[in-house]
């Protein structure tokens, strides 16, 4: 499961006085507020209302942009990895919410998303799924040949992701892979070439990810269980402090190899210090017993990425006198 939400049916609405406890779900935000009503469920859909996972998404594709051009990237190819983001993330969760349309409404939390509280039919969710896949296509005429077959690469992979909880432990990496493959991208499309310094900064980016996506996934391990889903948290078990932490430790030892790789000016090494320490905060705060909070710490990764465009300009921008 992830930490994405949808509007509820009217119909399934509760009485007045009564309001289920939805966690992840706000009644009276700017897609109730300011959509037209028919938008709406296409906009939670692809969880426009719930903008973390596509900041989780860019902003270490950004950190990567700013690597790949020693310095400021241009607005355009800003621009173009930006919408790439927002639409690559909106595929995932359309289809995320297509192969779980049958378990979602077993699940206090999700039963009022658009396609299982009937909202959106199957087929209108599966065309607007090729209609952002449509938008998407039209970004490879702004990148070049080798970022043009990468994007493509990505597609199965995006698509995928929803079927591996149910025969992996590991669907974390799986998302990994895909949320950060814009580094690679940010790489290929600027200088044409992916060296290991940057594969380095990406497979970093992947355990990172794996760590912080396994905290939230103990917030649903009770209803995964109930649902025959598996995750990294069920593997974790009581252990999960200690993975996690491992997992943020070799993620940092591959910033800080991969920054003096790239040869990159010693404010780079500070700023990733002080990503080493929040890090250090999560492990110290979660309490695997404890899952409430894990929302909070999941949250809290955005940080994390906005230091790591901080690290690269830091490192680029700087000088290092």
């Amino acid at each position: 499961m992830r930490p994405d939400t949808a509007d509820p049916a009217s119909a399934a609405r509760p009485g007045p006085g009564r309001r289920p406890d939805l966690s992840d779900m706000r009644h009276d935000d700017w897609v109730a507020r300011w959509l037209p009503a028919a938008w709406g469920p296409y906009a939670r859909l692809c969880r426009l209302d719930r903008p973390v996972g596509t900041w989780l998404t860019l902003l270490p594709a950004l950190a990567a942009l700013v690597q790949a051009a020693d310095g400021w990237p241009t607005l355009w190819r800003v621009f173009i990895f930006s919408l790439g983001a927002l639409l690559m993330r909106g595929v995932g969760c359309t289809f995320n919410d297509i192969f779980d349309r049958n378990f979602d409404h077993r699940v206090e939390r999700t039963r009022f998303r658009p396609l299982t509280s009937g909202q959106l039919t199957l087929r209108a969710a599966l065309w607007f799924a090729f209609a952002q896949l449509l938008v998407a296509a039209t970004l490879l005429l702004a990148i070049n040949s080798m970022s043009r077959w990468l994007a493509l690469a990505l597609v199965p992979l995006v698509v995928i992701y929803p079927l591996c909880k149910r025969y992996t432990y590991w669907p974390q990496v799986v998302l990994g892979i895909a949320f950060n493959w814009g580094m690679l991208m940010a790489w290929s499309d600027t200088r044409d070439v992916v060296p290991w310094t940057a594969v380095a900064m990406w497979v970093g980016a992947v355990v990172w990810q794996v760590g912080y996506d396994a905290i939230y996934a103990y917030i649903d391990m009770r209803d995964d269980r109930m649902l025959g889903l598996r995750s990294a948290a069920m593997r974790f078990g009581d252990r999960g402090r200690f993975w996690i932490g491992l997992l943020y430790a070799v993620a940092v030892a591959l910033w800080f190899a991969a920054g003096a790789g790239m040869g990159l000016a010693w404010p780079y090494h500070l700023v990733m210090a002080g990503i080493a320490v929040h890090l250090a905060w999560q492990v110290k705060t979660f309490d695997v017993h404890r899952p409430e909070g894990s929302l909070k710490l999941f949250r809290s990764n955005m940080q994390v990425g906005v230091l790591l465009i901080v690290a690269a300009l830091a490192g680029t921008v700087l000088p290092a006198g």
